[in-house]
């Protein structure tokens, strides 16, 4: 098989002019985005949420970008983020200031007749295929925690998604992420000032921990999601978590040291390895493994020369590693000789040339 590429674009929000938060910049960044992606010609599209400013509000702003999207010489495939809806279930308002132009967090709670309204127009709120080996599946996790019956139907869907035979790999994406620093961290308090922003962005447990579990069963490789609009990769139980850039606009950059702002979006490289007794060329004598094929996943950053930074969490074959330059602690995955597998490379930095510009919302 030959090697293949599918795109993630996360938190487009072009907005509308008929809307009356209409940014022009930030639907000029959709449209540089859009151009580079057709050239790129991938396999895929997959958006993680918010395709629009205003979706949850104006159906014609989700009518527009489906418009768009159904344009393009390539599948896609979405799953609603909270503009296009509404936002994580609370039962709690965050203290304001008297001159803030917040909304109350309660009347922001998403609502069936938002999710169904998306859905009209894009179709289910969860999906599953395969694509060449690789599992992807998406949901509408603003329903999380919701107790709303599309909640009840996604558990229901999940169900039945764990009793499917395991692929070689398995992508999912959603829109809010899993956490901020650590899988096991308390929930953060939205009657916090210091803590909102962090409640804001993340799923809450015990949603979080039955989410991993769901992941677990179905062997999942790679979690992606947008809303925080700042690049970043985590590792989890196994699982890397990548926190998309944004097309539209940045924010939260300086909340890690590794954490990037630049807009854009992710272009991942999946290649298949030939089959065949491939022994002479990754034989390694001094940890005794000559069963194994030792495979390193890496994320490039074009603009600095020569910078690999591994992905996955297994540290095995520390001679393997260093033979091909790598630091023994990096993270490997090992497959059997002999065996087809996919191999997925992230090329992170796909920027958007036009932008000249960095706000927060």
């Amino acid at each position: 098989m030959k090697p293949w590429t599918f795109v993630v674009a996360a938190d487009m929000q072009p907005g509308s002019p008929k809307s009356y938060r209409y940014r022009p910049a930030w639907g000029g960044n959709w449209r540089t985005a859009r151009k580079q992606i057709v050239e790129i010609n991938p396999d895929l599209l997959l958006i993680p949420g918010d395709l629009t400013r205003d979706g949850s509000i104006h159906r014609f702003e989700l009518e527009e970008m489906k418009g768009a999207l159904d344009d393009l010489p390539f599948p896609y495939h979405v799953v609603p983020g909270n503009m296009d809806t509404g936002n994580k279930h609370t039962l709690q308002n965050a203290p304001r200031a008297p001159d803030s132009i917040r909304m109350d967090d309660i009347e922001l709670n998403v609502t069936s007749e938002q999710l169904q309204k998306f859905a009209s127009v894009f179709g289910p709120l969860q999906w599953s295929f395969v694509h060449k080996n690789v599992r992807f599946s998406g949901f509408s996790d603003v329903a999380i925690g919701s107790g709303l019956p599309e909640e009840k139907a996604f558990w229901k869907w999940a169900a039945n998604l764990k009793k499917q035979p395991l692929e070689q790999h398995h992508v999912w994406i959603m829109h809010y992420a899993l956490f901020v620093d650590d899988l096991h961290e308390p929930n953060w308090d939205i009657t916090k000032p210091e803590e909102y922003t962090a409640w804001y962005f993340i799923i809450d447990e015990p949603h979080r921990s039955r989410l991993m579990d769901l992941f677990k069963a179905t062997g999942t490789d790679i979690v992606i999601t947008g809303h925080i609009h700042c690049r970043k990769v985590h590792h989890a139980e196994g699982i890397q978590c990548y926190l998309a850039p944004s097309v539209a606009f940045s924010q939260w950059s300086n909340r890690w040291s590794d954490g990037d702002p630049t807009l854009g979006f992710l272009r991942y490289y999946c290649h298949i390895m030939p089959t065949g007794d491939i022994r002479n060329n990754y034989d390694c004598s001094t940890c005794g493994c000559p069963a194994y094929l030792i495979l390193v996943v890496v994320s490039k950053r074009p603009w600095v020369s020569g910078i690999i930074q591994p992905l996955f969490t297994h540290n095995l074959c520390p001679c393997r590693l260093n033979s091909i330059g790598l630091n023994p602690r990096a993270n490997c995955k090992t497959f059997r000789i002999g065996e087809i597998e996919t191999i997925m490379v992230s090329d992170f930095d796909i920027s958007i040339t036009s932008v000249k510009f960095q706000s927060g919302r």
